[in-house]
């Protein structure tokens, strides 16, 4: 059957799906201090709701990886059940959550066994008052306690997500390479995009792919890694000759939407066909006046169809979505 081939001939085969919008930590590019109103209850897709449309997107679709995001998704009550019952469908899609990783040193064994294949714990510093200072919580040493659980649980490979800010921890480049290196962790830094709900975001303050690159190349020979890099949205750069890497994610100064693969589904069944989006389509309603599976993948088509070619940042007209990064899943 047809999959989510949007009108510029992509398709999406990887699928985000968030599970709450709430978070333990309080990052101060991410959320104010006393944190937004949270998604009611009732708004929330349930376990088999999300369930069932992870199953439309993977059995009519053609989604063969489902990544699920938050908010924090360790949260989330349901996650290792969903998580099992996402292994069990047919064609078994990879699966993988993004997390702060607070709470992984509980739950890394129980997701292990559920099917999770991996994690991506997001980590902008090694310095535990500069983590108290961004995050709003002093918390470091469960991060890190976390990412240790998931590699010993074979969670692997255990990739870290590092926004680098100008001026607040953009001097730890170097330092967060090394810490990733020594323990086969994979490290990608990425840009930092307007996606805050302050709507504080300024390109000039954003610290740039090349500075990343510039920054590590101080202490690390960095050469293009010879793998294609097809739809991944790093560039893969070989350390010190291989076989270690590190990835460079330029979303707002070298843009990969042409090569884009990507779906989003909300923690309320918003379908969203792009990160950066205006517009959503509603699943969530359709699902509880009782459309079938067929209707539901209909509707996702139509929504991938409205995808534009690009996320538009650098053109004048941008406008940042209304929902910020916690209310969409990264």
């Amino acid at each position: 059957m047809a999959g989510l081939t949007d009108r510029y001939g992509r398709t999406a085969v990887d699928l985000r799906v968030s599970l709450t919008d709430r978070c333990n930590l309080r990052c101060t590019y991410c959320m104010p201090a006393e944190g937004l109103a949270w998604l009611p209850k009732p708004a929330l897709l349930t376990d088999d709701e999300v369930v069932r449309l992870v199953g439309v997107a993977v059995g009519l679709l053609g989604v063969r990886e489902v990544r699920f995001t938050g908010g924090e998704p360790l949260l989330r009550p349901g996650l290792v059940d969903i998580v099992e019952r996402t292994a069990r469908l047919d064609p078994r899609p990879k699966i993988s959550i993004t997390t702060n990783g607070i709470g992984l040193t509980k739950t890394a064994p129980a997701l292990r066994a559920a099917g999770l294949d991996r994690v991506n714990v997001s980590l902008d510093t090694l310095r535990p008052e500069r983590f108290k200072q961004l995050s709003l919580r002093d918390r470091l040493s469960e991060t890190l306690d976390g990412l240790a659980a998931a590699a010993d649980a074979g969670l692997t490979p255990v990739k870290i997500n590092t926004v680098l800010m100008r001026g607040v921890n953009d001097d730890e480049a170097v330092e967060l390479l090394a810490f990733a290196l020594d323990r086969d962790y994979r490290l990608r830094f990425i840009e930092q995009m307007p996606l805050d709900a302050q709507h504080g975001w300024r390109r000039e303050e954003m610290v740039t792919a090349e500075e990343i690159l510039a920054a590590l190349r101080s202490k690390y020979a960095l050469t293009p890694s010879a793998k294609p890099r097809g739809a991944a949205p790093a560039e893969e750069w070989l350390v010190d000759g291989g076989p270690a890497t590190v990835g460079v994610i330029g979303s707002v100064t070298r843009p990969f939407c042409g090569d884009c693969d990507r779906t989003r589904l909300t923690a309320d069944g918003q379908v969203r066909a792009c990160l950066f989006a205006t517009g959503e389509t509603d699943l969530r309603e359709a699902l509880r006046a009782g459309a079938a599976d067929e209707e539901l993948a209909e509707l996702w088509r139509g929504a991938m169809l409205a995808k534009k070619p690009g996320h538009g940042i650098d053109d004048p007209s941008f406008l940042q979505p209304p929902r910020p990064m916690s209310a969409i899943g990264g």
